[in-house]
């Protein structure tokens, strides 16, 4: 058993999230018990995790993307109103951490899909590789399209969708989980192959052909996993508390 402020500082200490400008609130965004034995960790605080939450009797749920983001709608009326009268009706706590759990170091999407996918971290798409959000490093022997394209799918267990941009093979990559397509023109700045994110939209396609660098569209979901599951395993390994990684699928 942990109690839940002990597990937010830890949280908060691993994860550093003063050190980010988000779109959302980092840490504790819904109070519940104050004693913790058994943790759930999903990516989306959907109400098909809450309810999976609910039936195994978790204390907490600790998740990538949780609630309150900037710009969405304030009134807590239905889909808002349901998710959070059931948690609240259980006392199950919610804690979400969005950007600061894409750049840790070690348990961050992005490490952890270079370790899946065997990429050898080189540097960040940002300046301080620590809070860098994207990462960028090279694949252990020089692949074609089709060949990462196949290591992908095997690792992710869906297909990527692919817009390939020129004929050259790829060594050097960028990659960014999530909806992170719009940082295509930083990777290609960084002199990459090719670069690998969760989302495509419109632009991209274009963007990537005319930069010249292969794009990888691999799935917001299924490329942000990964972190939080890592996540929920430090948790549990460190305070001796059940963890149980619940997968919602989600085909985007």
């Amino acid at each position: 058993m942990v109690e839940c402020k002990d597990l937010i500082n830890t949280l908060s200490e691993w994860l550093q999230p003063q050190l980010f400008k988000d779109y959302c609130p980092n840490g504790l965004q819904v109070e519940g018990k104050p004693h913790i034995k058994k943790i759930v960790t999903g990516v989306t605080a959907s109400q098909a995790l809450i309810d999976h939450a609910i039936k195994i009797q978790a204390d907490a749920l600790l998740v990538h993307h949780g609630y309150f983001w900037r710009g969405e709608s304030e009134p807590v009326v239905g889909m808002k109103k349901k998710r959070l009268q059931a948690l609240l009706a259980h006392e199950i706590n919610l804690l979400a951490y969005h950007l600061p759990l894409d750049a840790h170091p070690e348990l961050g999407n992005n490490a952890q899909l270079a370790k899946l996918l065997g990429l050898k971290i080189t540097q960040g798409m940002d300046a301080d590789i620590n809070t860098s959000i994207g990462l960028v490093g090279e694949v252990s022997s020089e692949l074609s399209v089709e060949q990462l394209t196949q290591q992908v799918t095997d690792v992710l267990g869906r297909s990527p969708l692919v817009i390939q941009s020129g004929s050259h093979p790829i060594k050097k990559v960028a990659w960014c989980t999530g909806a992170a397509q719009s940082f295509i023109e930083k990777a290609a700045q960084l002199g990459v192959d090719a670069y690998l994110s969760g989302e495509i939209s419109e632009p991209t396609v274009h963007t990537a052909r005319e930069l010249g660098v292969h794009y990888f569209a691999a799935g917001h979901h299924a490329t942000e996993r990964y972190g939080i599951k890592a996540l929920g395993e430090a948790l549990a390994d460190h305070f001796g508390i059940e963890h149980i990684f619940v997968d919602i699928d989600n085909p985007v």
